[in-house]
């Protein structure tokens, strides 16, 4: 604590060091300095951050799967905006054959299923829903510019259908039981003012 003098002339002003706020000798806050929050406080604060994200996140698999509807229906109109595969392929070249296409295709369905449900049992937060769109919308692409979208549109969608809803059961199931956690450590911080023990 140190004394200054008033550049009015008055009487002397007191003022503190450290976070918390200082007053002058009227009681007035000096500007620019915010009370210290205290460790609880802080900690609440971070648990209220961490569930909004996780309310945010477990709306992260309807907003991919709406996305491939989205595309499901430009590709039912065999993509109207985009170039007529002749002329693509005339830039590009010939795209693989279809038979290839629907051997990745079915290579893909599996392996990206078997991948959701392993995070699933470990409990790992992966968002990968939205990638799965890109994938998906390259395969109605590549069948689009070698003229068998019309043969293969229903074994896509199929894929993605499946895909995305194993996704998006996933990704709700790790934010409810994120979530659940969540709310009782803050039930416990506001009751106890400290963090629950870990668990083993």
């Amino acid at each position: 604590m140190q004394l200054e003098n008033d550049s009015r002339g008055s009487a002397p002003v007191w003022r503190t060091s450290g976070h918390a706020m200082t007053q002058t000798i009227d009681h007035r806050p000096v500007p620019g300095l915010a009370p210290q929050q205290s460790q609880p406080e802080l900690l609440e604060k971070q648990l209220r951050t961490d569930i909004k994200r996780l309310n945010r996140l477990s709306n992260r698999g309807l907003w991919a799967f709406s996305l491939f509807i989205l595309v499901s229906l430009t590709a039912w109109r065999d993509f109207p905006m985009l170039p007529l595969p002749d002329t693509v392929v005339a830039v590009l070249g010939p795209p693989p054959p279809p038979y290839v296409i629907s051997i990745v295709l079915l290579f893909y369905t599996f392996s990206a299923i078997i991948l959701s449900l392993s995070r699933m049992t470990a409990g790992l937060e992966h968002k990968s829903s939205f990638c799965h769109v890109g994938y998906l919308t390259c395969f109605f692409l590549f069948y689009h510019f070698a003229k068998a979208l019309d043969d293969n549109f229903w074994p896509v969608f199929g894929a993605g259908v499946t895909i995305l809803a194993v996704e998006s059961y996933r990704i709700w199931s790790f934010c409810r039981d994120a979530l659940s956690r969540r709310h009782e450590q803050l039930e416990f911080l506001q009751r106890t003012g400290r963090m629950p023990p870990e668990e083993d």
